[in-house]
């Protein structure tokens, strides 16, 4: 499975963005997917999480009522909306699939594939 990450981009505090993460393979509808960021000098953390279907979606709590997780298994893609944004969300985004678990999860280890990043940057 290929991931690729799309829809960074330089943004003002309270504005929006929308990230993408397109998927090859004909599997993309069963895996578990995920959001990650990390911000330079920081650790990648987790940010937002969903299941196969969609059906049950998971955040951080940083990002808990700005941010929404979805998914269209026919485009195999996975959708990233950020409202509200703040400077502290500046931070390259990767998006991630959990080949094993369908629920989707935050633990960062439990994830098999990862795409290649998109730069998001929210100025004061």
């Amino acid at each position: 499975v290929q991931l690729q990450a799309s829809g960074g981009g330089l943004v003002q505090a309270g504005g929006s963005l929308r990230l993408s993460c397109a998927a090859s393979g004909r599997t993309f509808s069963s895996y578990g997917m995920g959001w990650f960021r990390q911000a330079p000098g920081k650790e990648r953390e987790f940010v937002a999480a969903i299941s196969w279907s969609g059906g049950r979606t998971y955040y951080a709590d940083s990002v808990k009522g700005r941010f929404t997780i979805s998914r269209d298994n026919a485009k195999n893609t996975v959708y990233l909306q950020m409202n509200s944004l703040k400077p502290e969300d500046t931070a390259v985004y990767y998006c991630a699939a959990d080949k094993y678990g369908s629920s989707g999860t935050g633990v960062e280890s439990e994830y098999d594939y990862w795409g290649q990043g998109t730069q998001v940057t929210v100025s004061a």
